[in-house]
């Protein structure tokens, strides 16, 4: 079996506009070995986000190819990348993106149910425990800070035990201590599964505690 679990070649992403064609992503080769950490920085509209959203099988490429966790996404419906991103990915955004209605315990069950797996709600008591929230099944989001709003959505993006963990901006909504910990939440449960994270983020300090760092300029690795 590969160690690569992340791999792009001459990957593209051009979008039309009425001024002509604009170039989001230019020639992106990519390489990620499972386990590996990688943080990428760059100034903002520099193509980040959109690599995230291609590698994550949210956005289809112009051009190039994507594969990730041996699988090509070329040969991949978008029903068929669904599927696929409930059991292999999990991703953490700025905006926590939790079900207001649901309490943290319900939230973070989420991907087991839609997925028909079995003990859901034990797996999910057991992750939010690993993320320091043992104590805070019964809450709403509204009833939770953002640093406890972020765990939650940690703990929901890792519930299913995804190879692979893509965090965009996670910190960036929090203050710098409460960031710092969530950042180094990320990184614990990412290596205690041994699995790979692709960390976006403008915080130069919090890429460096990544494994790799990388920066994008222009829709180009430099």
């Amino acid at each position: 079996m590969s160690s690569t679990v992340i791999e792009t070649k001459n990957l593209t992403v051009t979008l039309p506009s009425r001024a002509g064609d604009v170039n989001i992503l230019r020639g992106i080769d990519l390489t990620v070995a499972r386990g590996e950490t990688v943080g990428l920085i760059g100034p903002s509209g520099s193509g980040k986000t959109t690599l995230l959203m291609v590698l994550a099988g949210l956005e289809p490429p112009t051009g190039g190819t994507v594969s990730v966790a041996a699988h090509d996404y070329a040969d991949m419906s978008e029903d068929d990348l669904a599927r696929f991103r409930r059991t292999h990915i999990g991703i953490v955004f700025q905006s926590f993106h939790l079900v207001p209605t649901m309490t943290a315990l319900e939230n973070t069950a989420l991907p087991l149910e839609l997925a028909g797996e079995k003990d859901c709600r034990a797996r999910a008591a057991e992750l939010l425990g690993e993320v320091g929230l043992s104590d805070r099944h019964d809450h709403y989001p509204a009833q939770m800070s953002g640093g406890e709003q972020q765990r939650v959505a940690l703990a929901r993006a890792m519930v299913a035990n995804p190879p692979v963990l893509f965090a965009d901006e996670p910190t960036g909504n929090l203050d710098q201590k409460t960031g710092e910990s969530i950042m180094q939440l990320i990184l614990n449960l990412a290596k205690n599964r041994n699995a790979t994270l692709f960390l976006i983020t403008h915080d130069r300090a919090l890429a460096e505690k990544c494994d790799r760092m990388l920066t994008m300029r222009d829709g180009v690795l430099v």
